[in-house]
């Protein structure tokens, strides 16, 4: 059974020493390279006003990975950034990220009332585009940036404003 839950300290912790891995870190940029600023970036989810909110993924009861939206805007065209990563490698290739986002996606709706949401992905990680694919994402764009190729995808996720 796959479940979305709260994010803790702990959580994060896990989490960045479980992404130190080589074959993940190719697949997804992160911009904390250490565990303080991780969990200096994970308090500021905390605040109000928050423009991110992230939630663990669980599998039987099992954390494996963690999903997470952010830039989030809430006045005139309601959107988010998403991004997912499911650090348990044995459990890859088997729907987890794509039926997880599409948990998230229904509670970020619900949370933010969302009209779009967006991913950015490396063009080679195909487990990624397929994920965003599956749950209705277009291809938007594609470019290289820092000499990878990059793509954007898109949804409308049809927020009530």
């Amino acid at each position: 059974m796959i479940e979305l839950r709260e994010r803790t300290e702990r959580h994060v912790r896990i989490y960045f020493a479980r992404t130190r891995d080589p074959e993940i870190q190719a697949m997804l940029p992160q911009a904390a390279s250490t565990v303080e600023e991780a969990l200096e970036s994970y308090g500021k989810t905390l605040l109000p006003g928050a423009d991110s909110f992230g939630r663990t993924i669980y599998v039987d009861g099992v954390y494996v990975g963690d999903i997470w939206c952010y830039g989030i805007h809430s006045k005139e065209t309601p959107d988010a950034m998403l991004s997912y990563c499911l650090f348990e490698k044995t459990l890859w290739g088997r729907g987890i990220a794509t039926e997880a986002l599409r948990l998230f996606l229904e509670e970020i709706v619900r949370r933010y009332d969302l009209r779009t949401a967006g991913a950015f992905a490396y063009a080679a990680n195909r487990a990624s585009l397929g994920v965003l694919e599956k749950n209705g994402f277009a291809l938007v764009e594609c470019f290289v940036e820092d000499g990878v190729k990059s793509v954007y995808y898109q949804k409308d996720v049809g927020g009530k404003r």
